[in-house]
């Protein structure tokens, strides 16, 4: 019997099973639909098959469920979206350049033996259970503001099951943080998901067929077409020359009388942008930019995002330097800062007790980051429960490993390494478990980062990039990262598509449609 079948007739219980009390996963039990059990399945060789539970379907979680062998362990993925997004070319998909499914790949595909779309809500780790929480609604766009309806606590829950583990590998990824700065939640635009691209792309043509309407003011048409991002990373960097390319290349001859009022305008708090790359080259960009009339306003502090009450869908920005003066805008895309998934805050906090132990212990979190802390194993460490509500350990206090629990990407930090929050060490983090897990040596070899460098598009087929053994600047450097970015993708079909977008708006330029 195949291993498709044999998950077909797993055994999924419908009674809810009592959680002890000191796991903090008894609330809502009532509303439970059942418990999904142990995998029975088998190898060839007879021998049982292991379940691995992966939380997350980004980086970290698929691309360790991609590298996890089928034929040694059960794959079994919650997440709340049932979709991996390839992220660096998501700012092309924003503006037209791609179709957002040219950037998506299918979870499903991986011919895993389960996924799950939904929450997880809890880890009871005495027992090896995972409380999830359905979510198969569409409305996925903003991992932000999904982070703080389903802060732990949150009365709005949907139906809650269980799912049993041998082993565990964390990777729910991070949150875009918004420094509790007021309107930022409500009225910003974030730019880390699927959905997040396709309103940003209906919001820029709405404003434009809104600033062409004859009833329009000159006064509101500069609103409208003001386009500020904030935060000057990659990411708000690389939309900023994107957006510019739309219009430059494409908006430019559909709304040439607009022109006059379009401005872009990227903000960030820190003395430069781009503070990865060294002066040079973050200097290139800048001169890049101004050469492009897109302005950069780095020690701008943004206190406060405000509907515009005489402009409709326009924003007033409240800048620190600016005093009491508002600026006007039409959307505000924000990209600066990460801050913890629920769940791993939800985690930390968490007390239980292991079997054969009467020691009452906790996750250790990082300090900086609020992270959880592995070794370089990526094995998950907890550390003995004081008085304190902080898991981080006191002096002569050792953390020990969490068995069979390991975690991956932004939502983690290996202890006594620091080592940047991107796709690109998160998705070796997830090979390198895999490997190890698939040759069954998860001690023998400690994960090392290798940096194979950083690279941001500045738009005009122009881009820089930075490594330990070069460093490159305009049109070669563009080659490279579209090269890059292209081998990188996860499937054939991407493979294809990317560069078939890419010609296409090329050739006959971006579509420029709302619907």
């Amino acid at each position: 019997m195949s291993n498709t079948v044999r998950a077909s007739h797993r055994l999924l219980t419908r009674s809810p099973v009592a959680l002890p009390k000191s796991s903090g996963l008894d609330r809502q039990l009532q509303y439970a639909p059942g418990c999904l059990r142990r995998a029975s399945t088998t190898t060839q060789n007879g021998r049982k098959k292991e379940r691995v539970v992966i939380l997350g379907s980004g980086w970290a979680g698929y691309g360790f469920a991609r590298s996890l062998d089928p034929k040694k362990y059960e794959r079994i993925m919650i997440s709340p979206r049932s979709y991996f997004v390839f992220t660096p070319l998501l700012a092309g998909t924003a503006v037209g350049t791609l179709e957002f499914r040219a950037v998506t790949e299918p979870v499903r595909r991986l011919g895993l033996d389960h996924f799950h779309q939904g929450w997880a809500d809890g880890i009871d780790f005495a027992r090896k259970v995972i409380r999830v929480e359905a979510n198969t609604s569409d409305d996925i766009a903003s991992r932000t503001r999904l982070a703080i309806k389903h802060r732990p606590g949150t009365a709005d829950k949907g139906a809650l099951f269980e799912v049993e583990y041998d082993k565990l590998v964390i990777a729910v990824g991070s949150y875009s943080q918004t420094f509790g700065i007021e309107g930022v939640r409500e009225h910003a635009n974030f730019l880390r998901d699927i959905g997040d691209a396709r309103k940003i792309r209906m919001k820029v043509l709405q404003n434009f067929e809104k600033a062409a309407l004859p009833i329009t003011s000159d006064e509101d048409r500069k609103k409208l077409l003001h386009f500020a991002i904030v935060g000057g990373g990659p990411t708000g960097i690389e939309y900023a020359a994107e957006l510019h390319d739309l219009i430059r290349d494409d908006l430019k001859y559909t709304y040439p009388d607009l022109m006059k009022f379009v401005s872009i305008t990227v903000y960030d708090v820190a003395p430069k942008v781009l503070p990865m790359f060294d002066k040079r080259l973050a200097d290139y960009a800048m001169d890049r930019f101004n050469r492009e009339g897109i302005k950069v306003k780095t020690q701008h502090h943004l206190m406060r995002v405000r509907p515009d009450e005489k402009c409709e869908g326009c924003f007033k920005l409240k800048i620190k330097e600016c005093g009491e003066e508002e600026i006007g805008a039409g959307i505000v895309v924000w990209s600066t800062g990460l801050m913890q998934n629920p769940l791993v805050q939800k985690l930390e906090s968490t007390v239980f007790k292991m079997p054969g132990s009467d020691t009452e212990m906790q996750l250790q979190k990082d300090a900086k980051t609020g992270g959880l802390v592995t070794d370089a194993n990526l094995r998950v460490h907890m550390v003995p429960h004081t008085a304190s509500s902080d898991s981080v350990p006191t002096q002569g206090q050792k953390p020990t490993v969490l068995p069979d629990v390991y975690g991956v990407g932004d939502c983690t930090v290996i202890a006594e390494m620091s080592l940047p929050a991107t796709a690109q060490v998160a998705s070796q983090q997830a090979v390198h478990l895999a490997k190890r897990l698939n040759k069954g040596d998860i001690d023998q070899k400690p994960f090392k980062f290798r940096n194979l460098g950083t690279m941001t598009y500045l738009g005009g087929w122009t881009a820089i990039h930075q490594s330990s053994a070069d460093e490159l600047r305009g049109w070669m450097a563009w080659v490279l990262w579209r090269t890059a970015y292209l081998t990188r993708s996860m499937s054939i079909r991407n493979k294809i598509t990317v560069p078939f977008y890419w010609a296409m708006s090329w050739l006959f330029g971006r579509d420029i449609s709302r619907f």
